[in-house]
């Protein structure tokens, strides 16, 4: 075997991007009536009563659900690991805005919103108990910094009725 010490040094490429989430959930028809029918993705492929595919746009998949090892199965008990939450980037305010706006028509509960300062997001919980991060992106030129430049995010309320206000549908 040789070294790793090269690539312990060598950070991985600045546009890699996590490109899909797979989650294991007890009710497959439920999952896909939540990401689906509340939040928006496309199915973009199904495989039986087992597997579905969703994506949003035209990529090949965004999210991938099976009960392949889960038919029927309950969330993992709290205080172990595991998955903390799934993040959705939106490409905007208004975006984001349209989200919560479909999660209050479908009286879906929230577990939390916060303003990070270099983002606002919005969390809940699928339907198998799995945390989702609802969120959208500042301009990086809007970012918190100290005077040495260092990222300063933080955790202060985001106000989400400010945020229908301004997106009234």
């Amino acid at each position: 075997m040789t070294s790793n010490k090269h690539i312990e040094n060598k950070p991985v490429h600045p546009q890699t991007r996590i490109g899909h989430v797979h989650l294991k959930v007890s009710d497959l028809d439920r999952a896909i009536a939540f990401y689906s029918g509340i939040l928006g993705f496309g199915i973009v492929q199904r495989y039986g009563p087992q597997a579905a595919f969703l994506a949003a746009g035209s990529y090949h998949h965004h999210i991938g659900l099976n009960t392949w090892e889960s038919l029927g199965a309950t969330p993992p008990p709290k205080g172990h690991t595991g998955l903390y939450h799934t993040a959705f980037l939106y490409p905007s305010r208004a975006e984001l805005a349209d989200a919560l706006h479909r999660l209050i028509a479908a009286d879906w509960p929230l577990t939390g919103a916060a303003d990070h300062g270099v983002s606002q997001a919005i969390y809940l919980d699928d339907p198998d108990g799995n945390g989702v991060e609802l969120y959208w992106d500042r301009a990086e030129n809007e970012w918190p910094r100290d005077k040495d430049g260092t990222l300063t995010m933080n955790n202060t309320p985001f106000d989400l009725d400010a945020l229908l206000a301004e997106f009234p549908r």
